[in-house]
């Protein structure tokens, strides 16, 4: 159960594919070129491997504990954390003004899903605070700002996001915490926050919540939500702890995987009222809410391919090791390692694959996002903004869908023994399977990709990323190799498949909502599949060129062949995606409620 972080490969696509070199051309990043990421996802290696790889399985038989509101993490989680923020790893992404590095997300991104292979449920909590500082950052004022920025990036305090209630999950119109007003401009907040990762535990000494509440008088629904800071402990002007907020942690949740990140039931209010501050203008919560639930949809999808990338390795060291039955071919007389029968190899070759594209597609979006936030230019700002949130619901979506895949895989490549707890197997499994749901459900993804993403434009976006994908399909025509040709032509069936179902989508998301939305799912894996295969096939082509420089050909080869994979087993399924999304969007709504 050892994890190796896959350095080659992402090193390949932050150079290749997402081209370090050019936003090392941006104002801000001119250190941050590719001796920069090496060195620092080798550093990050060395960590993840070293220190929390092992801890994983640990938090898995031994989960977080509560007694009398007070969480005790896994044995080993406080002094790995204290490690994590000493050696600088929450502050990576964030700017100097307050403490951090500002380096890149292009880079902060390959180190966040090395982080979460060697231990999802430890790399919840720096993922949460990565996101209450970006609320911050955005909508915070100057004093908030003062007060708990450089604590949270340095790691000395930790985040969280608080969000839904026993009848608010999705549906944040149902949001009913309040929040009242006092003389001195601060709020006392009252009401009940679940499903709150990391709401609660002794890793770090203090804890910044992050609330949705409404104000007394708001507006109903969700233009009536405003957001609050509501520290565990207040903050004194110097930055000291001072008083116990009126917070509490009243349980934590027995989940199917995850074990060892605690899952907070907090109760806001109980003695009083909880001190919270007011974060921007009342009533516009739910958008600064959106800038921390993005960056965290973006982090959920690289959860997904950090899970997969474990649960690959290991599947290959036990197809290695494990010996059963004679080749098929009978090349052999007496019986092999798995690894050389035909199934277990596709197997393999599907995880492998899977795993690559998402790497892939996530690598050009971090790209993307960089320039969004930080290109001089502003039409390039403009353009990689909406090729960027066009990225987020696949990111997110699709990686944690191909996960839940990929780790149920590595559980048949073990065959009865993955079914044992005792190969691990089976945790990376249970645990991927929060990814399709928290942050915002695949669904949701799905309808954020049909509402805001398609319809709302017309499909131009999408339709301006499929001509990207034709011109890397005439590219790989001009290249001319069987791999490359075979690569263009399942992309192009793909690329034909994409645009039919926007025009579809585009057309009937008003006049027929329930048609649309009935293939919303199936039209997310199908853009998905695409974006990665894409990448794919530009992954291709530059292995094609480094091999016949005689760059370390073993990996570009084995890059070639993935990419070959790819087209033939994964992309290849695109257009009867298509087919149920445009033909079968009656049958989905045709059976009567009462037959189900």
């Amino acid at each position: 159960m050892t994890y190796k972080a896959p350095l080659n490969d992402m090193l390949f696509d932050i150079k290749h594919l997402a081209n370090i070199e050019q936003i090392a051309q941006i104002p801000g990043f001119e250190d941050a070129g590719f001796d920069t990421a090496q060195a620092v996802l080798q550093e990050c290696a060395k960590f993840t491997e070293g220190v929390l790889a092992p801890l994983n399985w640990e938090g898995d038989k031994n989960p977080s504990s509560w007694k009398d509101g007070v969480v005790t993490t896994t044995p080993g989680f406080k002094e790995a954390f204290r490690q994590y923020a000493e050696g600088g790893w929450q502050g990576l992404q964030h700017p100097a003004d307050f403490g951090g590095q500002g380096l890149p997300k292009t880079i902060g991104a390959a180190c966040g899903e090395m982080l979460n292979s060697a231990n999802m449920s430890f790399a919840l909590c720096p993922m949460l605070t990565d996101g209450t500082i970006e609320a911050l950052l955005t909508a915070g004022s100057d004093a908030l700002k003062a007060v708990y920025l450089e604590k949270l990036v340095s790691g000395q305090w930790t985040g969280t996001m608080n969000l839904t209630e026993p009848q608010a999950g999705s549906d944040l119109a149902a949001v009913r915490s309040r929040a009242e007003p006092q003389p001195d401009g601060n709020y006392k907040v009252f009401g009940t926050k679940i499903i709150i990762t990391y709401g609660e535990h002794d890793m770090a000494e203090n804890i910044v919540h992050l609330v949705l509440a409404r104000v007394t008088g708001a507006p109903e629904g969700v233009k009536g939500i405003s957001l609050f800071v509501v520290p565990k402990f207040m903050a004194n002007a110097d930055g000291t702890l001072g008083a116990r907020n009126d917070v509490h942690c009243v349980s934590i949740e027995h989940k199917l995987g995850i074990k060892a990140s605690p899952t907070a039931v907090l109760q806001f209010g109980d003695h009083g009222g909880a001190v919270g501050y007011l974060v921007g203008e009342e009533n516009r919560g739910l958008e600064y809410m959106f800038i921390m639930m993005n960056a965290a949809r973006y982090a959920v999808g690289v959860q997904g391919i950090a899970i997969a990338e474990r649960a690959y390795q290991q599947a290959v060291t036990f197809a290695k090791d494990r010996v059963q039955s004679r080749p098929v071919d009978g090349s052999i007389k007496a019986s092999v390692p798995i690894i050389h029968h035909p199934d277990v190899k596709r197997m393999l070759m599907t995880m492998r694959a899977y795993t690559e594209g998402c790497r892939a597609m996530a690598t050009v979006a971090a790209a993307a996002y960089d320039a969004v936030h930080h290109h001089p230019d502003a039409e390039v700002r403009k353009q990689n903004l909406a090729f960027y949130e066009f990225m987020v619901p696949l990111v997110k979506g699709y990686s944690t869908e191909m996960s839940q895949e990929v780790t149920s895989l590595g559980v048949q490549v073990h065959g009865g023994m993955g079914f044992i707890e005792e190969t691990g197997a089976a945790q990376y499994y249970r645990d991927a399977k929060i990814l399709t749901i928290y942050e915002g459900t695949t669904a949701i993804q799905a309808n954020d990709l049909v509402g805001r993403k398609t319809a709302r434009d017309g499909g131009q976006t999408a339709k301006g990323i499929a001509g990207q994908i034709e011109a890397t399909e005439n590219a790989l025509i001009k290249q001319g190799s069987a791999d490359a040709l075979a690569v263009a032509k399942r992309l192009k069936a793909a690329r034909l498949a994409f645009v039919e179902v926007v025009e579809f989508v585009a057309a009937n998301s008003k006049a027929k909502p329930n048609a649309v939305f009935a293939g919303s799912v199936p039209y997310l894996m199908l853009a998905g599949n695409l974006v990665a295969g894409w990448q794919m096939g530009r992954a291709l082509l530059v292995a094609q060129e480094e091999l016949a420089k005689g760059t370390d050909a073993a990996f570009m080869q084995a890059k070639i062949t993935t990419a070959r994979f790819y087209a033939d087993h994964l992309l290849s399924k695109a257009p009867g995606m298509r087919d149920s999304i445009v033909d079968g969007a009656d049958s989905v709504n045709a059976l009567v409620l009462d037959a189900f």
